[in-house]
């Protein structure tokens, strides 16, 4: 008895195993150009902004600075009232008139405007971000906050004061940048050596367009809600990295193996059937790895929760090059010099 025909109801890849990419090429690398323009006008916007002067708001790891953190003792033995926790405006009346005493001659104070303000666990604590304060300048902030009756009690023993030189916060930039430099070098002789140097450049390209546009996200959230970049953002940077180039190498694979299997095709037809090969499982590792970040980036707070999502924001956003910018590319520049695409592969 003949076996039954396989149904296309059957495919494991279902509608996905006839998707054809580059039908929607002009959208798709548009929409591409369209979000890496944008990033960049970030940079431009905070370029020019003179609080910022950079292309992202450094965070005290590379600018150095004073940062004090203090939490509010409404939650012994439970959770703050809502009308309790600390509210942003508030924390800034209590220290508009604050008159810092200078360091020394030549060294001026700074003003409470400059402080970065960010609230933490939904009000239950403040953290401030200062350029270098000396010991007795950070203790004038915290005795003004102590003991503004409008914010309530602090626990003092809670009360944490981290500084960081400019000159350590400048090391710890450039470190950032050497790591990142030494993973896209290593990435494009990695690809060069297993493929072709023309897949190393579409690859390296493919990641700087996952780095540009998510720090362009940051650029945005910097001039918009004060969010700063830190060395969590640098270790955000170099995950999505390796993620990205993971993905990148797969759909790689399947077009060289199509290459080899079915020659009969053209350029264009293969690329199309790798990428479709690859859709699903690209899309299941994502979206599984995706869940947990999610919830970190939820139920979190401060530094990881912005680490959690840029790594969420850059995993999407690499799964999206790897399938639908160097595959493309890939079959813009290589010469169909072989047989025309079917209509239906």
């Amino acid at each position: 008895m003949p076996p039954a025909p396989v149904t296309e109801a059957a495919d494991p890849q279902g509608a996905f195993a006839r998707f054809q990419a580059n039908r929607y090429r002009r959208l798709l690398l548009l929409l591409s150009a369209v979000m890496v323009v944008v990033s960049l006008l970030g940079f431009l916007v905070n370029s020019r902004d003179p609080q910022i002067g950079a292309p992202l708001r450094a965070g005290l790891d590379f600018r150095g600075g004073t940062s004090i953190r203090m939490e509010l003792a409404c939650h012994d033995p439970g959770p703050c009232a809502i009308d309790e926790r600390l509210q942003l405006p508030v924390v800034r009346s209590v220290l508009a008139d604050l008159q810092l005493e200078p360091a020394g001659d030549r060294q001026s104070a700074p003003a409470a405007s400059s402080f970065n303000l960010q609230l933490l666990d939904s009000g239950e604590g403040v953290l401030l971000r200062s350029t270098s304060l000396t010991v007795a300048q950070a203790q004038a902030i915290e005795d003004r906050l102590a003991m503004a009756e409008s914010l309530g009690p602090f626990r003092g023993e809670s009360t944490q004061v981290d500084t960081i030189g400019p000159s350590l916060g400048d090391q710890l930039l450039k470190s950032a940048l050497r790591a990142l430099g030494a993973a896209f070098l290593g990435v494009a002789l990695y690809i060069a050596i297993r493929f072709s140097p023309l897949n190393a450049v579409l690859a390296l390209g493919a990641l700087v367009h996952d780095v540009v546009i998510v720090a362009g996200l940051f650029a945005w959230l910097g001039q918009l809600f004060d969010v700063e970049v830190g060395s969590l953002f640098a270790v955000a940077l170099l995950t999505l990295a390796g993620y990205s180039v993971n993905d990148t190498v797969v759909v790689f694979d399947r077009i060289r193996e199509a290459d080899r299997l079915q020659p009969q095709l053209g350029v264009i037809a293969r690329i199309d059937r790798s990428i479709a090969a690859s859709l699903v499982r690209s899309l299941n590792t994502s979206v599984t790895t995706e869940l947990p970040i999610l919830a970190l980036a939820l139920f979190s707070g401060g530094e990881l929760r912005w680490f959690a999502v840029a790594l969420a924001f850059g995993i999407g956003v690499g799964t999206y090059s790897s399938l639908f910018v160097a595959p493309l590319l890939l079959g813009l520049l290589k010469k169909d010099t072989e047989a025309p695409s079917p209509s239906r592969p």
